[in-house]
């Protein structure tokens, strides 16, 4: 198939990408390379691959990139509370009305393939899991942005929602304030961290288990089409403390300490169930003990040192 996949040179876009190169598709990645990122190089040497530098707002460019495409899986944009937060005008355009341009522009056959975020859970019900029918209570701009992108996309038909847990795993365009990520960091480098709202429960998935929901939904769009999956690990909806815990089975020397210091932005607590997507013969590969090693092999290579002397 030709895929057009906006945002491509992110985290997620930067595992999915290679993967459906490898699986024989034609893919176009459409992104501004906010980050300097230089994660699809690799990719440059396949003929299948082509690259268009720009912004997913830019109605004349969006609409030449998306000419002929088969599906459109639109990564772009503001991703997290804080990001959202420092620039509203861009968590706006970009969350939103970039996709909702999208929708105006592209053909009826044209397939789409959405992320949304499952922080649209907002708080759930003690004891109760989050499934594709519980209520969205997005408390941030940006899991309102998202939800309202949904929204939208679900109204228009031809389209698969995928309602992402907490990514972690490593990426050629990598993330380390994901909180996975985050915390293994902290273990391998400083050895401690200090945690707040420390009960509060997310569930988590890992970055390539969402490359290949993608590839999941493509090659079983007829069936799962005019549908909201979430996507996590069953036996992980963790929190914060039970996080920890799991991470010092890897790193023992791993100190956590609880202080009333902040809150997520999200408030994000919840426990989510994943049988609507696992019922469609999707499995996820990678579980949250592979990606802990997998960090830590990682974050050995990779160091924050850039203000830093050592």
């Amino acid at each position: 198939m030709k895929i057009l996949i906006t945002g491509g040179a992110g985290y997620i876009g930067s595992v999915l990408t290679p993967m459906l190169l490898a699986d024989g598709h034609h893919v176009t990645v459409l992104d501004n390379f906010l980050f300097g990122q230089n994660s699809l190089l690799d990719c440059c040497a396949n003929p299948r691959f082509s690259v268009v530098r720009g912004d997913c707002r830019d109605e004349g460019l969006l609409s030449r990139a998306m000419a002929g495409k088969d599906v459109i899986i639109p990564l772009a944009a503001l991703v997290g509370a804080p990001l959202c937060d420092a620039d509203q005008v861009g968590a706006r355009t970009i969350n939103v009305d970039a996709v909702k341009l999208l929708l105006e522009l592209r053909s009826p056959e044209q397939v789409v393939l959405f992320p949304n975020t499952n922080s649209g859970y907002g708080i759930g019900d003690k004891g109760k899991l989050c499934t594709e029918d519980s209520p969205l209570r997005p408390l941030t701009l940006y899991g309102r942005s998202k939800v309202e992108a949904e929204s939208a996309i679900m109204a228009a038909g031809n389209a698969i929602c995928f309602r992402l847990a907490t990514v972690f795993g490593m990426s050629p365009r990598m993330r380390m304030d994901l909180l996975v990520n985050d915390f293994v960091y902290r273990a391998l480098t400083d050895r401690t961290v200090v945690i707040f709202q420390g009960n509060f429960k997310r569930n988590y998935i890992h970055v390539r288990d969402v490359a290949r929901v993608f590839m999941h939904g493509i090659a079983n769009f007829s069936s799962m089409k005019s549908q909201v999956y979430n996507v996590g690990l069953d036996d992980a909806n963790l929190s914060k403390v039970e996080l920890c815990d799991k991470i010092r089975t890897h790193l023992p020397h791993f100190v956590a300490l609880e202080a009333p210091i902040g809150e997520d932005p999200d408030k994000r607590d919840y426990i989510v169930s994943n049988v609507k997507l696992l019922d469609t013969g999707y499995s996820p590969q990678y579980s949250l003990d592979d990606g802990i090693q997998e960090l830590i092999k990682g974050f050995t290579i990779l160091r924050n040192t850039r203000y830093s002397n050592v």
